[in-house]
């Protein structure tokens, strides 16, 4: 494959998807239409881009505000260093955790290690998913608390910059 014709088929799907994906059943091959390629092309070139490291996340970015959902709480949790796997697969499994990530403590001040983003209609309905998390995951003697946020930030997906290097044939990407 010639590839800077493969370099260029890149740039222009990481390109399109920069933008979000269409809001349809069939989202890589209406990227795959508006590109004059297959929908197998769309996908195999995602792929490469995203083993390559050029691109390190690809997912949905939620407005939950739009869906009505006004109240949102990162609950942070102090887990044991050799449960926290095991611990973020069970918080991480309920439709209302948009996020379950792992961060290091920040001691003394800050014992934290587990994060996770809980939504709900308003800060009474986040509490109740938190007890119910609690109960379901087995945290009753775990420390933890619920920070609600205050305002709401623009939120968008990665927009990658193109910069030339003479030492690769095509751009190389970079957030």
């Amino acid at each position: 494959m010639d590839m800077r014709k493969d370099s260029s088929f890149e740039n222009a799907l990481i390109e399109v998807i920069s933008q979000g994906l269409p809001l349809v059943s069939h989202p890589y091959a209406a990227i795959a239409e508006q590109l004059g390629c297959s929908e197998t092309r769309v996908i195999e070139g995602i792929n490469r881009i995203m083993m390559r490291g050029d691109m390190k996340r690809f997912g949905v970015v939620v407005r939950h505000r739009k869906l009505g959902y006004r109240a949102n709480g990162m609950v942070v949790w102090d887990i044991a260093d050799a449960r926290v796997t095991e611990i973020g697969h069970c918080i991480g499994q309920y439709s209302f955790v948009t996020l379950c990530y792992q961060r290091p403590r920040r001691l003394p001040d800050w014992p934290y290690n587990l994060f996770s983003m809980i939504h709900g209609q308003d800060r009474d309905a986040v509490i109740e998913q938190v007890k119910f998390i609690v109960r379901q995951c087995g945290l009753r003697d775990i420390k933890h608390e619920i920070l609600f946020s205050n305002r709401c930030f623009k939120q968008r997906g990665a927009s990658y910059l193109r910069k030339q290097d003479p030492n690769l044939p095509g751009m190389v990407l970079s957030e």
